[in-house]
């Protein structure tokens, strides 16, 4: 998203109900598609697919295909256009209010009319759980939201705000019925009821879904054509064993997500049968810090950090050609990316990095924990985070000590504040610059990182958001580049390429996951496109 993070599991047992079924061609004629994504109701997140909670890829997945949102990004991933609404637009020079007409006859897949006020207590509803998860500060520059007759809602916001199209067209905006979700209460487990294309029924092992049957919904009405009646999305332990499926046409594609190994079997020694295409992705990684931790309080830490590690050559060992080095938080292809931190620390310079710690007084070598999580983002993260401890400890300059935990332990852990340098990754919640500055660095970001730059937060990314031409905007954002360069509370690491691989018999996979790694399941037919 941040949105949103990719979730990887290595779920034991997940299988067992999964394997019993049989292959892509049942489910009464289903597309069946693999993921890797984990889908698990806990203590700390029993409202996984509530949309005033669910900030992750695999959850946004679920969602996208469920609940519906007054606009919606198209396939090529250009502006939003309108989905559940006839027309929207900003009814103001500045930018600050923006007018949605409802289609007519738009109903919640239970036959229940849907109007304008749905819209409001959904969009309110957010803001008044305000779940630490940070998904409410996509909408919290919405000051009040207003409703004109049955069929029209007018959001009028707090600053001007270019993105705002954008922020209307993610899961955190679907539009709810007060019958099946309370105003200030998340609704826990994993039902899910919206006005979507298709209607989900979940298959459960425990406290997890192991699999989802999306239905189309007869009652839809909306921007989105169909090209299939029914999808079934289920969740594998490994890319590995998911590879192994598509190979016994037990499913008929994987999308989320491909190890490198994969790709490279794949793409180098074709199998009978099966297709791999390279789709644009926008995926980052990074590390963040709790910069109140003692152990990275002091800027010249993160500093040095920064001078010493070598991305070339992490990227190098452990992902190939399926990622490239990120001197940046926004990638390349996205209007405002520049190279701020090659720009300022240059090459790897260990000595560099020894004087920055010398003239703030820390002694060497700083004791430092890396903490990632080890079922989240693929079996590639532990030999990731080895290399740049043997990087950081190869300086002299670090006494690296590495911890894994499971992402329900780990995400929970990274919002308290209890890691003081820890590894996480980013998909955006819609492809505009402002989705990789904002989640990390205004108000209640994702991060809930003690870092503020006041300059940063009340006065440039405001800035941003006027520029309707987002391109105009770029030298606001290199200006906020080079902040982060200089203060480093965040230390972009590379950014990742897409694959699918899917069974030769399948066409739309090509559009089936957009630059986001959002799942464009209605995409997906069989036969000649």
């Amino acid at each position: 998203m941040n949105r949103k993070t990719l979730v990887l599991p290595a779920v034991a047992g997940l299988l067992a109900p999964l394997l019993a079924a049989c292959g892509g061609a049942e489910e009464g004629g289903a597309i069946v598609v693999g993921t890797t994504d984990q889908f698990i109701a806990t203590a700390d997140a029993p409202a996984p697919l509530d949309p005033a909670f669910a900030y992750d890829t695999g959850a946004w997945n679920i969602l996208r295909q469920t609940v519906q949102t007054l606009m919606h990004v198209p396939r090529d991933s250009g502006e939003p256009v309108p989905e559940a609404a006839q027309t929207c637009g900003f009814s103001d020079k500045a930018s600050e209010s923006y007018r949605c007409k409802l289609r007519a006859g738009l109903t919640f897949a239970d036959g229940t009319p849907i109007t304008a006020e749905d819209v409001k207590f959904s969009i309110e509803r957010v803001l008044k759980i305000k779940s630490d998860n940070g998904t409410a500060a996509l909408l919290s520059n919405i000051d009040t939201v207003e409703t004109k007759g049955a069929d029209e809602v007018v959001f009028h916001l707090k600053t001007p705000d270019a993105t705002f199209p954008y922020k209307l067209s993610t899961p955190v905006a679907g539009i709810l019925s007060k019958d099946k979700y309370e105003a200030g209460k998340l609704r826990d487990g994993f039902d899910v009821d919206g006005s979507g294309p298709y209607t989900m029924k979940a298959e459960l092992d425990g406290d997890k879904a192991t699999r989802f049957v999306f239905t189309k919904n007869p009652a839809y009405k909306g921007d989105i054509t169909l090209r299939n009646d029914k999808v079934e999305l289920r969740a594998y332990a490994d890319a590995g064993t998911m590879g192994k499926a598509l190979e016994s046409d037990d499913i008929d594609m994987m999308a989320r997500s491909l190890s490198r190994k994969q790709v490279k079997d794949l793409t180098e020694t074709p199998k009978d049968g099966i297709e791999v295409v390279e789709v644009p992705g926008l995926e980052i990684r990074y590390l963040g810090f709790n910069t109140k931790a003692p152990a990275v309080q002091e800027k010249a830490v993160r500093q040095a950090m920064a001078a010493v590690v070598d991305r070339g050559a992490l990227v190098n060992r452990v992902y190939g050609t399926t990622a490239e080095p990120l001197y940046s938080l926004i990638p390349s292809s996205i209007t405002g990316h520049a190279t701020p931190f090659f720009d300022t620390y240059g090459e790897p310079d260990q000595d560099r990095a020894a004087k920055l710690l010398k003239d703030a007084g820390v002694e060497t070598p700083v004791k430092l924990t890396l903490n990632y999580t080890t079922d989240h983002y693929g079996a590639e993260t532990a030999e990731e985070f080895d290399a740049l401890k043997k990087q950081l400890v190869g300086s002299e300059l670090f006494d690296v000590t590495l911890q894994g935990a499971e992402w329900s332990t780990f995400r929970t852990a990274q919002k308290r504040g209890d890691y003081a340098v820890y590894g996480l990754g980013w998909f955006p919640d819609y492809p505009d610059p402002d989705n990789y500055i904002a989640p990390f660095l205004d108000s209640d970001n994702f991060l809930n990182t003690p870092y503020v730059n006041k300059v940063v937060r009340d006065k440039l990314i405001p800035s941003s958001r006027r520029q309707a031409d987002r391109t105009a905007a770029g030298p606001v954002f290199n200006q906020i580049q080079k902040i982060v360069a200089e203060d480093v509370p965040v230390l972009p690491l590379w950014q990742g390429k897409q694959y699918v691989a899917a069974r030769d018999d399948l066409n739309g996979v090509e559009y089936a996951l957009n630059t986001s790694s959002d799942l464009l399941l209605w995409e997906l037919g069989r036969g000649t496109a």
